[in-house]
């Protein structure tokens, strides 16, 4: 990983552990132990599904953009069955709470998403490169040709 997508992930997964633990202790006092179960997956779930989203785009943009997008997709689509087949299998359970879990996720996915774009606009990356090269086109030296 660079350092801009060390930053980036810094910079959202901070505030969505903080809103996490915020999460875990409302959800505590609402719905005792089961309710703070129930939060505290919901926050690792939000944490791993976008870490992962990240951190996988990131080594892919060392090969090409069109992997990145490849890598986006295909890394979304496979969490999204692995979290379906997941909450499915934990349907029934009365394990924790799943009104905690459910509020926990919407919760930490806003901030985690507000936070990653938050850092991104903070990052200061050139999204063009100043010096390009045209082919075709010989090199200006010293002034106009």
């Amino acid at each position: 990983m660079q350092a801009n997508d060390v930053r980036l992930l810094r910079a959202a997964a901070i505030p969505t552990i903080l809103v996490g633990l915020v999460a875990v202790l409302v959800a505590a006092f609402v719905d005792g132990g089961k309710g703070a179960l129930g939060a505290g997956i919901g926050v690792v779930a939000v944490g791993l599904f976008f870490a992962i989203g990240l951190i996988a785009v990131a080594y892919a943009s060392r090969i090409s953009p069109t992997m990145m997008m490849i890598v986006a997709m295909a890394s979304y689509f496979v969490k999204l069955l692995v979290l379906i087949v997941l909450l499915n299998t934990f349907a029934d359970t009365d394990t924790w709470s799943p009104r905690a879990f459910a509020w926990t996720v919407i919760v930490c996915t806003v901030c985690w998403t507000v936070a990653e774009a938050r850092g991104f606009m903070k990052l200061r990356m050139l999204y063009v490169d100043p010096e390009t090269k045209v082919p075709g086109m010989p090199e200006e030296r010293g002034g106009r040709a």
